[in-house]
């Protein structure tokens, strides 16, 4: 395979999640519908968790059993540990910081004015009720929505540069078959991620903004090209275990937003089969990656 068709790939594998996006146009959804997907949303990110721990701490393992038994230094363990534990502290906090500077920004439009002033706010669904006027309420709502979505859309993109740096690894350590089925199976992955970023969006009064939908699909699925090319040239285990953990950490963050929510859209049966099924897609999708002996 050569060069060009290994990034011809990697950018096919990252912009499949564009086959989910489409989902938030979904309009007049009953709150059961939308309920259940959001938690199938939060199955999926909770996979991906799994998924990127696993791969982040068995590196980091093998990273520490290996200066035990003689077969590495110290400052490698030592990194890969630092890497593990600071990527997780990054993944969490920096958003902690983005929605303390971004999605808890104050406004309000007035009524019967077009006229955009500030009050406070906050990001929660409850924070909709304090007003009573019906217009206000949407507009506290659709932000909250497109921010949530823009978080989850950063906390796969962080994975999936993860995944890219793996197919790239993989080719240029010659493992070609490893690379194409990576490929194959991250595309399958980043098809349902798409499904992720799009439903707090689902059901809203006016349709999404296609230039936003543009932006968020390439915020989650433009770093599998961006890993894909770095991977190629620069072979890390401990880079790699820090965006794994970084991104872990993030998906946490954006997991626990939505169950939140979720909780509060509907009831804990439906909440419960979604994330069952989202579950379900996510390890059935990753099994063409396991028969790849990755």
């Amino acid at each position: 395979m050569d060069y060009w068709q290994l990034l011809l790939l990697g950018s096919i594998a990252g912009f499949t999640i564009f086959l989910g996006l489409p989902l938030a146009a979904l309009q007049n959804l009953s709150p059961k519908k939308k309920g259940f997907l959001n938690a199938f949303a939060i199955g999926i990110l909770i996979f991906l968790i799994i998924d990127v721990f696993s791969h982040a701490w068995e590196s980091t393992e093998e990273a520490a059993s290996n200066f035990v038994t003689g077969k590495s230094s110290l400052a490698d363990a030592t990194f890969s540990l630092l890497a593990m534990f600071g990527g997780l502290g990054i993944g969490l906090l920096g958003l902690t910081w983005y929605e303390n500077k971004y999605m808890k920004r104050p406004f309000i439009q007035t009524q019967g004015s077009s006229e955009i002033r500030e009050q406070s706010f906050r990001v929660a669904d409850d924070a909709a009720r304090q007003y009573k006027n019906p217009q206000q309420q949407y507009l506290l709502q659709e932000v909250n929505a497109y921010k949530l979505a823009m978080m989850i859309a950063i906390g796969i993109g962080a994975h999936n540069f993860s995944e890219g740096l793996a197919i790239g690894q993989s080719y240029v350590s010659g493992a070609i078959s490893l690379a194409v089925l990576l490929i194959i199976g991250f595309g399958a992955h980043n098809a349902t991620e798409g499904f992720g970023i799009a439903s707090p969006l689902t059901g809203l009064v006016k349709k999404p903004k296609i230039r936003f939908l543009i932006l968020a699909g390439l915020v989650g699925g433009g770093p599998t090209f961006l890993g894909t090319v770095i991977g190629s040239l620069w072979v890390s285990m401990i880079a790699s275990i820090l965006f794994l953990s970084v991104a872990g950490g993030a998906l946490i963050y954006v997991t626990l937003l939505m169950y939140n929510s979720g909780r509060k859209q509907t009831t804990n049966n439906i909440l419960m089969a979604g994330i069952f099924v989202g579950l379900f897609a996510g390890f059935i999708t990753d099994l063409m990656i396991s028969m790849a002996g990755a």
